[in-house]
Order: C-alpha cells, then sequence, then structure tokens
C-alpha cells in the first residue's frame, strides 16, 4: 500500500526561521538533518524532490458563480498548513505510522498525517 506523509511544520523550527532555528543548540539541529536523513533512507520512503515555500506565500482559490476569487495565505491556520510530503509503500498503516513518527517535525511540534493513496 502506498502512503502519502503530510508534514504539518506547526510550531517545529525550520532554518527557514532563522529566529526559532537559533534557539536550537548545534546537538538539536543536528539531530533534525539526521533525523530527516534516516527517514529519506528508509527503504520504500520517497521524499518529495521539491520543498513547499513557507505557508505566507499561498494563494488560495475558490470559484463562487462561475467567479475566481483568490486570497492570499493558507486556506487554514499557520499553525495547521502543510510544510512537506513525501510517499511511503509500506506492507500496512502500522508501517506507514512507524515511519511518520520517525520525521523530526512531529517531534518538535508538528504532526504527520498518513493517508493511503489510490493510484489509477
Amino acid at each position: 500500500m502506498k502512503y502519502m506523509l503530510l508534514i504539518h511544520q506547526g510550531t517545529a523550527p525550520t532554518p527557514d526561521d532563522p529566529e526559532a532555528w537559533s534557539k536550537l543548540s548545534q546537538d538539536e539541529q543536528n539531530a533534525i538533518y539526521a533525523g530527516y536523513q534516516e527517514v529519506n533512507n528508509t527503504p520504500g520512503f520517497t521524499p518529495a524532490t521539491v520543498r513547499l515555500q513557507p505557508p505566507a506565500t499561498a494563494t488560495t482559490v475558490r470559484v463562487e458563480d462561475g467567479k475566481t476569487l483568490t486570497t492570499d495565505g493558507p486556506f487554514v491556520e499557520l499553525k495547521e498548513a502543510i510544510g512537506g510530503f513525501a510517499f511511503f509503500e509500506a506492507d500496512d498503516l502500522d508501517a506507514a505510522i512507524e515511519v511518520a513518527a520517525k520525521i523530526p517535525a512531529a517531534r518538535f511540534g508538528g504532526a504527520v498525517e498518513v493517508r493511503p493513496v489510490t493510484e489509477y
């Protein structure tokens, strides 16, 4: 079964936020990098080859009465915005959850949504 892992950054610090990132010790920063490297090297794991820009750069599109409406910013609250994604080919949901739990964002204030993928 293939799963999509949607990474919600939440309050997890990233290098994109230099102020928050600088509050981490060098050991913590290294642990985050190592954690992502470990997950990326997991058999069956396909990391995204692109990175999403911060949620503030998003544009949300809606269509009402045939008219396209756009709004600056993400659709959801900033703390819930997706910061990244990956795919994981697993035998079952438990295996996908085990890998998702290794993604550093899940330990540093974010979350990882595990969702089965239907292929056409």
